[in-house]
């Protein structure tokens, strides 16, 4: 392991944490942060450090007037207090033998030239005294293998769901403070917010993720890339194993002010970031829920062998939607075998056809959800299908028939398969998505949304076929 790695297991996997600054607080400060350091079930041991405390003990944590006096090792320390003693405090914590701090405080280089003065100041010591920096500006990191949530503002749950999306990037939005974690049914294995950037980069995120094993997708949020090259070409190197998202905000002038206002980034050309990125098999997202919806197929389903897609739908107006998404993505509707239009056409009269729209057949048969999962399983199982959107209408309520037959193809065929979930009875769709996620099948809100994410999976399958050869050739 390099010791750029090594350095970011202390930050996101630390076997002791202090937390320095204001004790107190009901929605943000070191208060809450050690409230859910133990909510979340953090077991590594925990420091509170105040001079002003008035009490030697804060929720069964010991409290230290100052870093120097805890008389055990500290890995991790995180910084929330004003500005201008961070400096003073960074220096403690390198003299203590402090691997990685957090710097939760703002004011640097995203505010004026004395903050952007003080953050140099900051790097310099850390460089000093081989101490790595998540920040200034940010709200940390979070670890679901080992329940560590470094988060400073006050949480609503208690629990994110451990699996294998990695998220980062440049906007505390992506913290489990700002997003409902506990609702997404796929799982989590890291977090990380940058911040400013001052030392700890997205180069330096990626090339650890790479080597995560815990981590089977990497989707980041980014304002600027501070050393293109060098992250250009780690990025290519990981997508030959996983694949790398990329939201890049700041894209029109106005953004890129903006950006360089938030977190003091200078965004380039996006017409520039979009040449690379394609080169370097980076896969772009438009927004938030796109980034998170690719990551959820290409992180839970295999990527499809091919770009022939089948839709089953229970509205006609649904599978034509299904079918301009397609084309808009670069998947091509199959053409079923004779056999599979055999068996389509027996079931009912006319679904032999793609898509398949079992909605004529709803009112014309009794055992409507057997039928449905019939032309499932024999569409599926089609060799010119390599890939498949399931509609599911209100009605079809055989949750657990459906997911037996989800598990069979991914298990057996290697099929990747989408499912779009409608109907008026939100709570009735709620609880049926939140099962089909539960089972690690991908649940999408738009029909569009679960076109696209197989459109991605196949575009990936090609960058990494694209990119192994490059790197063998």
């Amino acid at each position: 392991m390099s010791d750029s790695r090594k350095d970011l297991d202390y930050l996101f996997c630390p076997r002791s944490i202090a937390v320095i600054g204001s004790l107190t607080g009901s929605w943000f400060g070191g208060n809450i942060q050690i409230k859910q350091l133990l909510g979340f079930g953090f077991t590594g041991k925990i420091y509170a450090i105040n001079p002003l405390f008035e009490s030697d003990k804060l929720q069964r944590v010991k409290v230290y007037p100052s870093i120097g006096q805890v008389p055990q090792e500290v890995d991790l320390a995180l910084i929330m207090t004003s500005r201008n003693v961070v400096p003073q405090l960074v220096q403690e914590c390198g003299e203590k033998g402090v691997k990685a701090v957090i710097i939760v405080s703002d004011g640097f280089a995203e505010r004026d030239e004395e903050g952007a003065m003080l953050q140099k100041e900051i790097v310099g010591i850390a460089k000093s005294k081989n101490l790595r920096i998540l920040g200034p500006n940010t709200v940390g990191v979070v670890n679901t293998a080992v329940n560590l949530v470094t988060m400073p503002y006050l949480m609503e749950y208690m629990n994110i769901r451990e699996g294998s999306i990695a998220i980062c990037g440049q906007t505390g939005n992506i913290g489990p403070q700002a997003s409902a974690l506990q609702e997404l049914r796929y799982g989590i294995s890291k977090i990380c917010d940058f911040g400013n950037k001052a030392d700890i980069s997205e180069l330096d995120i990626l090339d650890y993720l790479g080597n995560d094993p815990k981590t089977k997708v990497i989707a980041m949020h980014l304002e600027d890339v501070k050393d293109g090259r060098r992250f250009l070409a780690k990025a290519k190197e990981v997508v030959l194993s996983k694949p790398v998202l990329v939201l890049k905000s700041g894209r029109t002038e106005e953004g890129a002010k903006a950006a360089a206002s938030h977190t003091g980034s200078l965004a380039g050309k996006d017409e520039v970031y979009d040449s690379a990125f394609r080169q370097a098999g980076i896969i772009r997202a438009d927004t938030i829920t796109e980034l998170l919806n690719f990551a959820k197929t290409l992180a839970y389903q295999p990527l499809p062998r091919g770009n022939k897609l089948a839709i089953v739908t229970g509205t006609g107006g649904g599978g034509v939607m299904g079918v301009d998404a397609a084309v808009r993505i670069g998947l091509e509707m199959a053409r079923f075998s004779e056999k599979t239009r055999e068996r389509l056409a027996q079931l009912f009269p006319g679904l032999e056809n793609n898509p398949v729209d079992i909605g004529p057949a709803m009112a014309a048969r009794r055992n409507i959800r057997a039928l449905h999962q019939e032309a499932i399983r024999n569409v599926i199982e089609d060799e010119n299908v390599d890939c498949a959107v399931i509609i599911l209408p209100r009605l079809m309520t055989g949750i657990e028939t459906s997911i037996e037959i989800f598990r069979d193809v991914k298990e057996r065929l290697s099929k990747p398969i989408a499912i779009w979930d409608f109907g008026l009875d939100r709570p009735h769709t709620n609880e049926r998505t939140q099962r089909l996620e539960d089972a690690d099948i991908p649940v999408y809100s738009e029909i569009e949304d679960a076109v696209k994410a197989l459109g991605i999976a196949y575009r990936y399958s090609q960058i990494r076929s694209r990119t192994s050869q490059s790197a063998t050739g």
